[in-house]
């Protein structure tokens, strides 16, 4: 990194636990000057990277990343707070209305893609559930570890906050859209979970790929069935590029159409071969080779 980076850029960790890159005092009406991006937690280590490469190549550019939620970032997007919104969820049809009463379009780009990671105590003997144990597991119906042939536990559920995009879609996807057991443990950021996991041996919770391998061996990543007949897959790359591994999802960028010139620019370097061996570098799943 640069002297006018480390200049401009400071890291610290916010009340939601996301990564905070300050560029002064940024609002989204300084468009001339800064570029400012808000949303999914999930993503800020990724935007993060290509925010400081972003800068790298682009003199004159000033880049604010915020986490705290893809729901944060949509509505900082409909409220005009941020250029982008960065998101690991689909807007959903009423922050498309809101959006249209305000005179906002979002669109949408898909510039990765991300597996999630169910992790678990590293000494839980577990390897495998499939799609409908974690729909009980995480629904409360199933308590205890045992009745999967594991330890005589009590198996305590960790997820994120609702505000996350993460929880959006693994209780669409998983849940099938039914609510969380009410003894879930709602975390506010995903470094939380993977805490939490790894002091805990009945810990269960969900993760982004790239937050579960660089965690190390601090969790035990499972194996994902897709019903109680398929085969086990754990998730990779490969894996969630082939669609084999059934808890995938892909990852957005959100612009307005009111955005500047240099949003638009970001969005295209983010796409461009050099953001997508940043999306690999960091992680993440590249959504074009």
């Amino acid at each position: 990194m640069n002297n006018r980076i480390r200049n401009v850029v400071k890291a610290a960790v916010c009340a939601a636990g996301a990564l905070l890159l300050v560029c002064g005092a940024v609002t989204a009406a300084e468009k001339n000057s800064y570029l400012v991006i808000k949303g999914s937690d999930t993503m800020v280590h990724l935007v993060t990277n290509w925010a400081e490469v972003y800068m790298n190549q682009n003199p004159n550019a000033d880049v604010a990343v915020t986490g705290g939620g893809s729901g944060t970032g949509i509505a900082a997007l409909i409220n005009g707070t941020t250029d982008i919104c960065a998101a690991s969820r689909e807007i959903k049809d009423k922050e498309k209305e809101l959006a249209k009463a305000k005179g906002v379009e979002a669109k949408e780009v898909i510039v990765a893609r991300d597996g999630i990671a169910v992790a678990v105590n590293p000494k839980n003997p577990i390897k495998e559930l499939d799609m409908q144990q974690l729909e009980q597991i995480f629904t409360g119906v199933t308590t205890r570890w045992n009745q999967f042939g594991g330890l005589d536990e009590e198996i305590l559920v960790f997820s994120r906050e609702s505000s996350s995009g993460t929880y959006v879609f693994f209780q669409e996807h998983v849940l099938k859209n039914k609510d969380y057991t009410q003894k879930a443990k709602l975390m506010p950021a995903t470094s939380a979970i993977i805490e939490s996991v790894s002091s805990d041996k009945g810990a269960i919770g969900y993760v982004g790929l790239g937050y579960a391998l660089a965690a190390g061996d601090k969790v035990k990543i499972l194996a994902v069935k897709a019903d109680a007949n398929s085969p086990a897959v754990m998730p990779s790359d490969q894996t969630v590029v082939e669609g084999s591994y059934p808890v995938a999802r892909p990852l957005y960028l959100y612009v307005s159409n009111k955005a500047s010139q240099n949003a638009a620019g970001f969005v295209d370097f983010c796409l461009s071969d050099a953001g997508q061996a940043i999306v690999r570098e960091s992680g993440y799943v590249a959504v074009k080779k």
